[in-house]
């Protein structure tokens, strides 16, 4: 499995990124990350992968070649879980979640893709 989580700070907020992500655990509001629309990204999602066989309301499977993930989600972030998805899939997931300001964290490496990022590299 691979992770792609996603959140939005609230303007002039910028937390440690892995203590954002360690909260996400406990399933609690984590003050300065914006609330997102939860419904209105999945179905960005949904449409974007409305060839794919949906599994249940978060989870989607490619029925013509590999892949599979699942979508889990509180107020405020995005979690996505990909099983033997394709580097191109989960580009488009994390361009879903750009269209809404929510840049990834990928948790594997740790590192988050946004601004601030961009600026140390």
């Amino acid at each position: 499995m691979y992770e792609l989580v996603f959140w939005k700070y609230l303007e002039e907020v910028y937390l440690n990124h892995q203590l954002v992500y360690e909260a996400i655990d406990e399933q609690e509001t984590i003050e300065g990350l914006e609330v997102l629309p939860v419904e209105v990204i999945l179905n960005r999602i949904a449409s974007v992968f409305s060839k794919w066989e949906r599994v249940d309301e978060n989870s989607w499977k490619n029925k013509d070649g590999v892949g599979a993930f699942q979508v889990k989600t509180t107020p405020q972030i995005v979690q996505i879980d990909c099983y033997g998805t394709q580097g191109k899939t989960m580009d488009k997931l994390v361009d879903i979640m750009e269209e809404f300001k929510c840049p990834l964290f990928d948790p594997q490496i740790p590192a988050r893709y946004d601004e601030m990022y961009e600026e140390e590299e």
